[in-house]
């Protein structure tokens, strides 16, 4: 019924002209006939029923008392057809314009509230344009878009060679980026004092990982398969840290050793097993390093140690595509290079070009090598040849040079 109320309001206005015309007539010729009192018309009516309607001063009276009547209604009713149609009118619809003559000859009633309702909807269009819905607070961040590769360095020269691609990466391992001045253990209590021990962290009060140690805030994270050297980690329970062996050889499922010390019957993998493959039910104690946080529902790693014998690499780069390297302080990896590793493919100078970008790509997650350790009791072999004076194992170091200002932050 969009405008149909306003059209009235033109044919209200011409009954109302034709009325006023009859009164005007009926005062211009009979001026004094209906100023008398109110009952008139009573008087009369007896006296002017036998005769035509028209053919008397009551009867003219009457119609004319009929007239305004009949105009009262008629304005009511458009009234109440004018404000039904501007209620039912839908709130983005403009207004029906009326013809310009028409305009000034509205009732007062109807101007006002054509002019408020104009009003109001001048109104809810500019509140449209310049405000905007206050945006709900979220409870968690957005997420990162996923990452299913690592971005591979540059070759070592225009073209690939095994020659380049070895000395650039044995270069990278064998440079510290940053200096830590205490990277010893004998300051901290308990902590006997073995210089050939290749595990080293970095306990300078900028990288805030002492300190952890002090209040008993500390965890670590110890990745390893059926290895029986527990020193490290039995040190750093003593030293206040909250310490968790993953081994799959243990027996028990989860056994506590110590008040600090918990060994779990789990393989750090670079995926979940999926249990609609056969093979991967074999392998049903093997998580990912993000799903045991999860499940443990712990947020940060103060020190991760991984001794993983040549799967490091893959769950290096699991770590580093999914972000989980930016919850862990400190990294102490032993590296092997006597073979790709598993499920690393590739010609040999593809293979270290693969291993020297996953170590750029920490370097891009402002990790800095602070300590490296060269095997010399393990075969000097370089992908299954003596060559580049290399040894076949390195145990790294980095610290997260971030990590100062996230301790704060990262409270689990």
């Amino acid at each position: 019924m969009g405008g149909g109320g306003v059209r009235v309001v033109p044919v209200l206005v011409l009954l109302s002209r034709w009325v006023r015309r009859k009164e005007a007539w009926a005062w211009r010729a009979f001026p004094a006939l209906c100023v008398q009192s109110p009952n008139f018309l009573d008087r009369h009516e007896s006296s002017s029923s036998s005769s035509c309607c028209c053919s008397s001063p009551a009867s003219l009276c009457r119609m004319r008392a009929w007239g305004c009547r009949a105009l009262r209604l008629c304005l009511l009713s458009g009234s109440l057809l004018l404000g039904l149609q501007l209620g039912l009118r839908r709130p983005g619809e403009a207004p029906h314009q009326a013809a310009p003559g028409m305009q000034s000859q509205l009732p007062p009633p109807l101007a006002a509230k054509e002019a408020l309702s104009r009003r109001r909807q001048v109104t809810y269009l500019r509140s449209g344009r310049r405000r905007r819905a206050p945006t709900e607070p979220t409870c968690c961040p957005p997420r990162k878009a996923i990452r299913w590769h690592i971005d591979l360095q540059p070759w070592a020269s225009s073209t690939p060679s095994l020659n380049d691609e070895a000395l650039r990466l044995l270069k990278y391992i064998n440079t510290a980026q940053i200096s830590c001045h205490r990277m010893n253990m004998k300051e901290l209590p308990e902590i006997p004092d073995s210089p050939a021990r290749p595990w080293s962290v970095c306990l300078d009060d900028r990288f805030n990982l002492v300190h952890q140690i002090q209040k008993k805030q500390c965890r670590l994270y110890s990745l390893g398969l059926g290895s029986d050297d527990n020193e490290f980690e039995i040190s750093m329970a003593n030293s206040g840290c909250e310490v968790h062996r993953f081994d799959p050889s243990i027996q028990p499922a989860h056994v506590r050793k110590g008040q600090r010390l918990w060994y779990h019957r789990l393989s750090i993998d670079w995926r979940d097993p999926n249990p609609l493959i056969a093979s991967h039910k074999l392998r049903a104690n093997t998580k990912k390093l993000g799903t045991i946080l999860n499940d443990f529902g712990h947020h940060k790693i103060d020190v991760l140690k991984a001794d993983m014998e040549s799967a490091e690499w893959k769950i290096l780069e699991n770590l580093i595509l999914e972000d989980i390297v930016e919850r862990i302080g400190q990294l102490i990896f032993e590296i092997h290079v006597h073979w790709p590793g598993f499920e690393v493919s590739g010609n040999d100078s593809t293979v270290v070009r693969y291993w020297y970008s996953l170590l750029k790509e920490l370097e891009l997650k402002d990790f800095r090598l602070f300590h490296t350790y060269k095997d010399l009791l393990k075969p000097q072999v370089f992908l299954k040849r003596e060559a580049f004076n290399a040894s076949s194992c390195y145990t790294l170091s980095w610290v997260n040079t971030r990590w100062k200002w996230q301790a704060g932050a990262l409270l689990n």
